[in-house]
């Protein structure tokens, strides 16, 4: 169940990648070009202006997130890029100081359930948030704010539409649709990852070095089988980055993890250290804490949720119309022709630039 609609704070915790890295340097040169070029406004309305620069900073991002993901960016992105701007101004422009306390509060709940998530210390987790955010070519600074615009437009939308939804309505849902809140039986377990080849080039290493990784993950296997602290010795040998920091701690139901470590994890009892794992990742030793047998969540556990994910889905039916008005309403122009979507008309003189009729 989603708990919040924030496209900015939807990103991964894990290491950036090398093409992220190398796109945020195109930052560096921007105010040398604005100088050189200058810094056109390109769309502008009532009240509202976009300029040039927004639209290479927010190009940034996006080409930083895509090399991420390994993504092409659409043939059009930077109208799709621009028509976003200017729904989030026309959004913005209706937010109230109370909506924008409500902005606050939306983020940093949702920061908190990121960090709680990720099972990391305040300290590991805003560096992990730094990495990232450096990675898709913005400063905290910039992420910080366009986060906070995202949250106080969700708040201002909230407001401006009246979208409620009612304890008797979710259990409705809840009742029309228990196949949906039926959860598979699932394991937690903890793993010690000895790699078997370097993740920075993704090159495999010699068969020398390979037997001496073999050595560390049957030494760590039977440290574990002799009651050491298990997440410790994750977090001193293991190296998988998304979990080492935690303990190794997982929780996946089948379908999930690549075979061989599904396999081993499910067919451990609860507290037992698997001999050693081979996959293509390298050698594992796994520690299984639990196993969750198949049930049905029961409605008081999923009540807030579902209620705040059926006001979203309200929300996103109403947006369109209700963002289309306002774009109208602030008569939005955009100024370059090259920059709009193909169903977009061309700009038309305002009245008072409109030439004269002849008599």
């Amino acid at each position: 169940m989603t708990k919040t609609c924030l496209s900015l704070l939807v990103i991964s915790l894990a290491a950036c990648s090398p093409a992220a890295a190398a796109s945020a340097q195109e930052n560096a040169p921007k105010d040398k070009m604005i100088e050189l070029f200058g810094d056109p406004v390109i769309a502008k309305g009532k009240g509202i202006e976009i300029k040039r620069s927004q639209l290479d900073s927010a190009m940034v991002s996006l080409r930083a997130a895509a090399a991420g993901r390994n993504q092409p960016l659409p043939p059009n992105a930077e109208s799709l890029i621009l028509r976003n701007l200017i729904n989030s101004q026309v959004l913005l422009s209706k937010a109230t100081e109370a909506d924008r306390t409500r902005g606050k509060q939306l983020l940093q709940e949702a920061l908190e359930r990121m960090k709680g998530d990720s099972k990391l210390t305040d300290a590991e987790f805003n560096e992990r948030m730094n990495v990232q955010i450096k990675s898709q070519g913005m400063t905290r600074e910039e992420w910080d704010k366009q986060s906070l615009d995202q949250t106080t437009i969700q708040a201002s939308l909230e407001r401006e539409l009246k979208v409620e939804v009612t304890d008797a309505q979710a259990r409705k849902f809840y009742d029309d649709n228990l196949t949906r809140f039926e959860q598979p039986e699932m394991v937690r377990a903890s793993h010690v990852l000895v790699a078997t080849r370097d993740l920075t080039t993704n090159q495999d290493y010699s068969d020398e070095k390979k037997a001496e990784k073999r050595k560390l993950a049957e030494d760590v296997r039977k440290r574990a089988k002799a009651g050491e602290d298990f997440a410790k010795l994750a977090k001193d040998h293991s190296d998988d980055p998304g979990s080492k920091n935690t303990g190794g701690e997982y929780t996946f139901p089948r379908g999930q993890m690549v075979p061989a470590f599904e396999a081993a994890a499910f067919s451990l009892g609860t507290n037992e250290v698997s001999d050693v794992v081979i996959t293509e990742f390298g050698y594992h030793v796994i520690k299984v804490s639990e196993k969750i047998p198949a049930k049905t969540v029961e409605f008081a556990k999923v009540q807030k949720d579902l209620k705040e994910d059926l006001k979203q889905q309200e929300l996103q039916k109403l947006a369109p119309d209700y963002i289309k008005k306002l774009v109208a309403d602030a008569n939005m122009q955009i100024l370059d022709e090259k920059l709009k979507l193909p169903e977009e008309p061309t700009a038309q003189p305002s009245p008072q630039n409109a030439p004269a009729t002849s008599r």
